[in-house]
C-alpha cells in the first residue's frame, strides 16, 4: 500500500513536471539549514528592503520550485524575489502582495507539498 503511494506521488510529480507547473522541492533546502537570522525574528518585509531578514527569506524560498529554481542570498528584496514570494503566497491562498509578514513567513517555514499552480511567466 504504502509502494503505491509512492508510484502515485512520483507519477503527478511527473506530470507536473511534464506540464511545466513547479511544485515546492524541500530536498533543496530545510528550513533549519537557513540560518541567516532567528526563526522568531520575523520582520515585515517589502520590495527594496535589504538584510539579513531579506537574505533568510531568500533561503527559505529557495525550498521552492518555479523560476528561478533559486535565488541569490545577497540580502536585497529584488523584482526577481518579489515575483517568487507573490507565486508562494498564491500557493497557499494567501493575498498575493508580495509582503512578508505573518502568514508569509509561516509558509516559508512550513511550505505546503501539493502547490501545482505554474510559475508566472
Amino acid at each position: 500500500m504504502r509502494q503505491h503511494g509512492l508510484l502515485t506521488l512520483g507519477a503527478g510529480l511527473c506530470a507536473a513536471a511534464a506540464l511545466g507547473l513547479a511544485a515546492p522541492h524541500p530536498a533543496l533546502a530545510a528550513p533549519d539549514s537557513c540560518s541567516y537570522t532567528s526563526p522568531t525574528h520575523q520582520p515585515t518585509l517589502t520590495h527594496g528592503d535589504t538584510g539579513a531578514a531579506v537574505k533568510q527569506a531568500q533561503c527559505l524560498s529557495n525550498m521552492w520550485g518555479g523560476e528561478p529554481p533559486k535565488l541569490p542570498l545577497d540580502g536585497v528584496f529584488d523584482s526577481v524575489m518579489l515575483k517568487k514570494i507573490k507565486w508562494i503566497q498564491g500557493c497557499h491562498g494567501l493575498p498575493q502582495n508580495g509582503v512578508i509578514k505573518d502568514r508569509t513567513w509561516q509558509v516559508l517555514y512550513h511550505p505546503a507539498l501539493d502547490c501545482y499552480d505554474p510559475y508566472p511567466v
